[in-house]
């Protein structure tokens, strides 16, 4: 077999991977892509980020001929849903995208290895070796090697000791995207952004579903205020939260299964039929090799890497949730395309300052920059301008009227701070604030700019006057 060597070996075909890869393509080198599933796109594409937007937009629609048609004179006697067909168009948008990004490895010419990737030690010669275990041949590892290695392995769900996943009764969101039938009452543990989006997709559907919550409110790092708000939506939509609470345990018995919760001093056993544990996720860097090859650990098994994502181990780097940061495609992304770029002595960087987040629940919430909590903790001096929805023609029109957006502003200068939107199409409304932010602008820069009517992003315009009190229609 003739000898393999790349410029690059990228382990990890998920977002991060397979667009540092591309982006190493472009730029002249010699790439290989080592991924252990059929499919290319990690979890984001396969069992996250796309096919929990595809159940959210089909429970959506669904929720809207049920409840608004009727308001818009749109008459729906008889509605019904079709599950399995929910989820084949799922699994159709799916494949129709991991299809795609084969094509374009193959468009640049990036050589797939179907297997997974471990660390075997440096060669020697300033290249290092990865071993690649395939399926079919899983005691006789391939050897490629790499004059530099790129770390792109994602992460998993955590998995509480005493709620371990049986892929039945207690699952990940995994399992949540592929159930065959509506629970009856789903218990969902975390009041993320995965337990949230998830819980909303089945509640609409009709299953009942409660969040248990350890914290006193949801998505403990979203600004207050917009949490508090989505939680009262969420809750008018039927949802159930149980806040400073906590299980203890599971009981699975003949097809029952008794969940005990406490919430202070007091216990209860809540009888459900899934059990969906969304607590948080993990770096995945198992059976890497990265020990062997001197890469350890932190305290939340994260790589440590320095600015150009370089690992302790020469040659070998790290992108994504597998290093510190916020578990987000588009972070690992924007890594890959930095870390391959600095490898090709571009003075590239990340904004980790201006990550925006997104909970695609409906309304959806979005956010950039600060929270108000965090400019009071640092004592620093704002304005805050909000404006909302109600009052928007456009969200009137669509009968979408729930939430606000809040401009938080640096009290001398104007200059934007944070920008907290909750409410319809948030998700596309914080592309603005992004840019804005990531130049330094200020919310006088939103307020001078044209914001066509009617349109949802007018919200963004008068939060911005507001934050001088200058808004017109409050």
């Amino acid at each position: 077999m003739p000898e393999d060597i790349f410029d690059i070996v990228v382990i990890g075909g998920g977002p991060g991977g397979y667009v540092a890869a591309i982006r190493a393509a472009q730029l002249g080198m010699k790439v290989a892509v080592v991924e252990k599933r059929n499919n290319l796109g990690g979890v984001c594409l396969n069992e996250g980020c796309i096919p929990s937007k595809a159940l959210l937009d089909s429970s959506e629609l669904f929720t809207v001929a049920k409840e608004k048609f009727v308001s818009h004179g749109i008459k729906a006697a008889g509605l019904e849903f079709d599950l399995a067909k929910m989820m084949a168009r799922k699994d159709q948008i799916v494949r129709k995208l991991t299809e795609g990004i084969s094509f374009l490895l193959k468009k640049n010419k990036v050589i797939r290895f179907t297997g997974s990737g471990k660390l075997a030690g440096p060669r020697g010669d300033g290249l290092q070796v990865v071993a690649v275990t395939s399926p079919d041949s899983p005691g006789i590892p391939r050897l490629i090697n790499g004059r530099h290695i790129l770390l792109a392995t994602g992460s998993e769900p955590v998995e509480l000791p005493f709620l371990p996943f049986d892929g039945q009764t207690v699952v990940s969101s995994r399992e949540a995207l592929a159930f065959a039938e509506v629970p009856e009452h789903l218990l969902v543990v975390g009041g993320g952004y995965i337990g949230l989006e998830l819980g909303s997709v089945w509640n609409r559907l009709g299953a009942k579903v409660t969040v248990v919550e350890m914290l006193p409110h949801i998505l403990p790092n979203t600004d207050r205020q917009v949490a508090d708000a989505l939680a009262h939506i969420l809750k008018k939509q039927g949802m159930y939260f149980l806040m400073e609470s906590s299980v203890t345990g599971v009981d699975i018995e003949e097809g029952t299964t008794l969940v005990t919760v406490q919430t202070g001093d007091s216990t209860e056993e809540l009888s459900c039929d899934r059990v969906l544990v969304a607590v948080g996720r993990k770096p995945f860097a198992a059976n890497l090799g990265l020990a062997e090859a001197g890469i350890d650990l932190d305290e939340k098994g994260r790589v440590a890497v320095d600015k150009n994502y370089e690992t302790a181990a020469d040659g070998i780097y790290a992108i994504g949730d597998l290093i510190a940061g916020p578990m987000l495609a588009h972070k690992a992304m924007e890594e890959g395309v930095a870390c391959v770029e600095r490898l090709a002595g571009h003075a590239s960087q990340v904004d980790y300052e201006f990550i925006p987040g997104v909970v695609y629940t409906w309304p959806e919430a979005a956010s950039v920059g600060k929270t108000e909590e965090e400019l009071k903790e640092a004592n620093i001096a704002y304005s805050a301008g909000r404006f909302s929805f109600a009052a928007n023609g456009r969200a009137r029109c669509m009968e979408e009227t729930d939430g606000f957006v809040k401009i938080l502003a640096r009290k001398d200068t104007g200059k934007v701070l944070g920008v907290h939107v909750v409410g319809p199409r948030a998700s596309e409304m914080i592309a603005e604030a992004v840019t804005v932010i990531s130049y330094g602008g200020s919310a006088q820069d939103i307020a001078l700019t044209f914001h066509a009517h009617p349109t949802l992003s007018e919200a963004m315009k008068e939060a911005a006057l507001d934050v001088e009190g200058r808004a017109i229609h409050v």
